[in-house]
């Protein structure tokens, strides 16, 4: 039986900044990390494309603008300190259209009211910065920028793991919890735990954690893959930087986009198809119970009826490179197939409601000893060490 104070569950960036935050304001305590894989951020951050968001997108107010911003300073004042590279390189939200310049100055002004350092450029501006791309005008964004967020968590376990009191387990399911006299008692594949108080930072199965705590989920955790073509060598001299369209506000995800490295390679993609499970990041691994769970799910079901053509179009990008290109040149023209090859693919843990609304902000639900991080989209990663603080504020009045 493992004694903590706290015992966080999931060590992917945002578990990992709870804990590093944790030990930054009450020294003292003891933290326990339960991980089911047998290291660090296996899933959702280490299939992260490393961008430093600038927060320019959300919602003024919104927990994800809040924490993004003040996240995004924190994290880069982390890697300064700790030595880890990043770059603040910008980048350029293009607007191909006239049709998409209202939306475009939309995003503008959210960045003026976010106070986000960003300026509207014409045609040739936009080739100054990015000498391939088409557009007839966009939005720099001055603070955007990369790093490597593994590399994050790496530094985060050495300095958790640094404090005799702090402990990862790893091949550390947890499968069950109960309450004993005030405490909380964790089964885990690694044996028991018996926390004071629990934080379920689990990601992709955050809703079951959840349900393991006691408290119905107020949504679902539907898994969508996001797959991408890197560019050759030959063709890196096409993106300089981070090129992004103008986001569809008829569907949820920003849609294919351009992102370079922290170590100089160039992602390009995503699309979003549902993934047959949880951990699906082949196109073809299925997990039947994770599978039927998605597709009977009433808020996914109502989530299809509204979105099923553009969900046809993300599935033939899916299946036809052509079509992937297709979407890619709307950004660059000169890009060809051949200029590409296949990059891993991620999956992202979105949280739908019943009805079969995405749930677009952090979503935190609380008992009395369990805080449950329900959902934590992009920008997670940028915001981890934010996210991670206003944790540890809520579970500070409850010491």
């Amino acid at each position: 039986m493992h004694k903590t104070d706290v015992a966080i569950i999931g060590s992917g960036i945002v578990g990992l900044a709870t804990a590093y935050q944790l030990m930054q304001r009450f020294p003292k305590l003891r933290c326990v990390i339960l991980e089911k894989e047998n290291q660090p951020a296996l899933h959702q951050t280490g299939h992260n494309s490393g961008v430093l968001h600038s927060g320019i997108y959300y919602k003024p107010g919104s927990l994800k603008a809040i924490n993004c911003r003040e996240g995004k300073k924190a994290m880069e004042a982390f890697c300064s300190k700790e030595g880890i590279d990043y770059d603040m390189c910008g980048k350029v939200i293009v607007a191909i259209t006239e049709n998409e310049l209202p939306a475009l100055e939309n995003i503008y002004k959210r960045g003026q009211d976010n106070g986000i350092k960003c300026e509207v450029i014409d045609r040739e501006q936009l080739h100054e910065r990015e000498p391939h791309a088409a557009g007839i005008k966009a939005i720099h964004v001055k603070e955007a920028g990369i790093v490597n967020y593994k590399q994050v968590c790496q530094r985060l376990v050495e300095l958790i793991t640094e404090k005799d009191e702090n402990e990862i387990l790893y091949s550390a399911k947890v499968l069950a919890m109960r309450r004993d006299n005030g405490r909380v008692i964790l089964k885990s594949k690694a044996g028991d735990v018996d926390a004071r108080f629990v934080v379920n930072c689990a990601g992709l199965h955050s809703d079951r954690v959840t349900g393991l705590s006691g408290q119905k989920p107020e949504v679902k955790i539907i898994p969508f893959r996001g797959e991408y073509y890197e560019l050759k060598p030959s063709a890196h001299n096409l993106c300089r930087n981070l090129v992004y369209p103008v986001p569809d506000p008829s569907f949820p995800f920003l849609g294919v986009h351009f992102t370079r490295m922290i170590d100089g390679s160039v992602e390009c993609g995503p699309n979003a198809v549902l993934a047959f499970s949880r951990e699906g990041y082949k196109k073809y691994q299925v997990n039947v119970a994770d599978l039927f769970e998605s597709l009977t799910y009433s808020g996914f079901i109502k989530l299809s009826a509204k979105y099923w053509r553009i969900g046809a179009g993300e599935m033939w990008r899916s299946v036809s490179k052509a079509a992937f290109v297709k979407a890619l040149q709307r950004l660059i023209p000169q890009i060809e197939s051949a200029d590409l090859i296949s990059a891993p693919a991620g999956v992202r843990a979105q949280a739908i409601s019943p009805k079969g609304i995405m749930v677009d902000d952090f979503l935190i639900q609380e008992t009395e000893c369990v805080v449950n991080v329900c959902n934590a989209p992009s920008p997670a990663a940028t915001a981890s060490l934010n996210i991670g603080k206003h944790i540890v504020e809520l579970l500070s009045k409850r010491f």
